[in-house]
C-alpha cells in the first residue's frame, strides 16, 4: 500500500495522446479570426526534452508583440488541458503557451515532483518566451500541481505580470496526511506519520526532491504578483481551505473565487470569464488593429468617412434615392454617373458651404452664435454640407448639417431685410412677414405654424437619411477591416 501511495505522488497515470487529434489544429478559426499552433521542443536543465505548443494569431505581423499566458497542467495532465485556456484568451489578443512537464505527457522523464522540478521546466519556458520579440508580458495559469509550480516560480521571478492558481495545495505533507483520512486508511496517526517519513526518503531517492520543501505557505508571504485564486467547493482531493490559507498569507494583490464542482470537474464559464478579465487587466493586450487612417475626409457633421471610392459611390446613390422623395416635384437630382470623379459627385450632391453663410453675424438682430462656430478645429464652423437649391428647399436645417434642431425660427427674425437666411420656405415666409403692408401679424403667425410643420417633416426625412448613411459607412468599414485582417 505504501508503494502505491508513493506512485500516487511521483508516478500518477500518465496522459497518452496524439497532438494532431487532441490539440487544436495547426490552423484554426475562433471568433472570426484565424490562429495557429506552433509545436516546439525545449530542453530543461536535467536534459529532458519538453514537448510544447504555442497558440497565436495567424499571420503574426512582424512588428507585433502580444502578451502570453503559460498554462501549467496538473499531475496527470498534459498540453490538452490548455485547450480551454486558448478558447478563452486568444480572442483577447493574449497568446497561450503550454507544455508537457518532465515526467508528464509526451515529454521525457520518469517522475513528477508536484511542482519542485516543474518550476525549473517553467523557467526554461519563460526564458524562451523572453527571447521572442513577439512576446511582451507573461502570465501564469496553473491547475493543481501546475498552480503550485506557478507559485513556486513566481516567488523567484517578480517580472511575471499575473497568476491564476486553481486548486493549489498549501503544504504537501499536510495534504498527504489529509488524504490518509479521505481514503479511510485505518491506522493510528503516529503510524501514518512514520509511513510518510519512509515515503519521504524513498521519494527523495527516486524523484530527487524533498516533500517537505513543497510548502506554498513559505513563499506566499514573499510574493507580490497579482493573483486570482480559484477552488471548487466540493474538492475532496485538495480541499478548499488550502487556497484560503495561501490567500491569507499572500503578500500581493489577490482575489479568490469559489465555484461548484470537484477537483477534476470542468470549470464553469463564469470562472473562465473572470480569468479572461483578470489577464486582460494585468497583461494589457493591444486592441485589435484598426484600419489605417485615410488621408482625406469629408465632413458629414458628426460622421467622418474616408475617401474610399466604392463606399462614396454607395453613399451618393443612397443620397440620390432619399432626396428624390424629399425634393419638390419641379426639381430632381442629377443622375450619378460612375464615370465622374467622387469629388465632382460630392459637389453635385452636397457642395461645401462655409458656416459663415449659414449664420447671421449681426448680433443686433438677435442671432446668437453657436459655441461650435467659434474657431473649433474640424467643427461645423469650419465647413458643413449644405444642399443644392431643390434639395435645400426640401431639407432645411439639421443638427448634422448645420445648427441644432433646438434653434427656432424666432432666432432668425429681425427688422433687417438684408440679413442672411436659408433659401427655404421659412426664409421666404420671413421675407413676406417683414412687410407690414401685407398683414404682418397674420402672416407671421401663419409662417411660424407652417415652418414648424415643415421643420418636423424635414427632420424626419433627415433622420432617415442619417441612419442610412451610418449603416452604409459601418458596413463599408467592416468590409475593409475584414479584408485587412484576411
Amino acid at each position: 500500500m505504501i508503494e502505491q501511495f508513493i506512485n500516487f505522488v511521483i508516478r500518477p497515470p500518465r496522459a497518452e495522446y496524439s497532438p494532431d487529434q487532441y490539440l487544436w489544429e495547426k490552423e484554426f478559426s475562433l471568433a472570426g479570426k484565424t490562429y495557429q499552433r506552433q509545436d516546439l521542443e525545449l530542453k530543461n536543465a536535467r536534459g529532458h526534452t519538453l514537448q510544447c505548443s504555442h497558440y497565436l494569431p495567424s499571420p503574426l505581423l512582424e512588428d507585433t508583440s502580444l502578451p502570453c499566458v503559460i498554462y501549467c497542467h496538473g499531475n496527470s495532465g498534459c498540453r490538452v488541458d490548455a485547450n480551454e485556456a486558448a478558447v478563452n484568451l486568444l480572442p483577447s489578443n493574449i497568446t497561450v503557451f503550454t507544455l508537457d512537464f518532465s515526467g508528464s505527457g509526451l515529454s521525457d522523464g520518469d517522475h513528477v515532483s508536484l511542482g519542485w522540478h516543474e518550476k525549473e521546466d517553467l523557467k526554461v519556458v519563460v526564458s524562451h518566451l523572453r527571447s521572442n520579440k513577439h512576446v511582451s508580458r507573461i502570465g501564469l495559469w496553473g491547475r493543481s500541481m501546475g498552480a503550485v509550480t506557478s507559485l513556486l516560480y513566481g516567488a523567484e521571478d517578480p517580472s511575471i505580470a499575473g497568476m491564476v492558481l486553481d486548486s493549489a495545495f498549501s503544504n504537501l505533507y499536510d495534504l498527504m496526511m489529509e488524504l490518509a483520512d479521505v481514503y479511510s486508511i485505518r491506522l493510528p496517526k503516529f503510524t501514518v506519520k512514520m509511513a510518510l517519513h519512509y515515503m519521504r526518503r524513498v521519494i527523495a531517492k527516486r524523484a530527487k526532491f524533498d516533500i517537505m520543501d513543497l510548502n506554498c505557505l513559505q513563499v506566499a508571504p514573499k510574493t507580490f504578483i497579482p493573483v486570482l485564486f480559484g477552488h471548487a467547493n466540493d474538492d475532496q482531493f485538495v480541499q478548499p481551505h488550502h487556497s484560503d490559507l495561501i490567500s491569507e498569507s499572500y503578500a500581493g494583490d489577490k482575489n479568490i473565487i469559489k465555484f461548484d464542482g470537484d477537483h477534476n470537474s470542468s470549470r464553469p464559464q463564469p470562472f473562465y470569464d473572470s480569468v479572461a478579465i483578470f489577464f486582460y487587466n494585468v497583461l494589457q493586450p493591444p486592441l485589435t488593429p484598426k484600419v489605417q487612417k485615410l488621408e482625406k475626409y469629408y465632413n458629414l457633421g458628426s460622421l467622418r468617412i474616408g475617401s474610399d471610392e466604392s463606399l462614396l459611390y454607395e453613399i451618393l446613390a443612397s443620397l440620390q434615392s432619399t432626396t428624390i422623395d424629399a425634393a419638390s416635384s419641379s426639381s430632381a437630382l442629377p443622375s450619378i454617373s460612375t464615370e465622374a470623379s467622387v469629388s465632382e459627385l460630392l459637389s453635385e450632391v452636397a457642395p461645401v458651404t462655409h458656416a459663415e453663410s449659414l449664420i447671421r453675424k449681426d448680433t443686433k438682430h438677435g442671432c446668437n452664435e453657436p459655441a461650435y462656430a467659434k474657431g473649433e478645429p474640424n467643427g461645423l464652423a469650419e465647413e458643413c454640407y449644405s444642399c443644392g437649391s431643390s434639395t435645400r428647399e426640401s431639407w432645411g436645417r439639421c443638427s448634422s448639417l448645420g445648427l441644432s434642431d433646438e434653434d427656432s425660427i424666432s432666432d432668425f427674425r429681425g427688422d433687417d431685410n438684408n440679413s442672411e437666411v436659408f433659401e427655404t420656405p421659412r426664409g421666404s415666409m420671413r421675407e413676406q412677414s417683414s412687410d407690414p403692408k401685407e398683414g404682418e401679424k397674420n402672416q407671421r403667425k401663419k409662417a411660424i405654424a407652417f415652418a414648424k410643420k415643415v421643420k418636423s417633416d424635414k427632420f424626419e426625412r433627415l433622420g432617415s437619411l442619417s441612419r442610412r448613411l451610418r449603416l452604409i459607412i459601418l458596413k463599408g468599414s467592416a468590409h475593409r477591416r475584414h479584408k485587412s485582417m484576411s
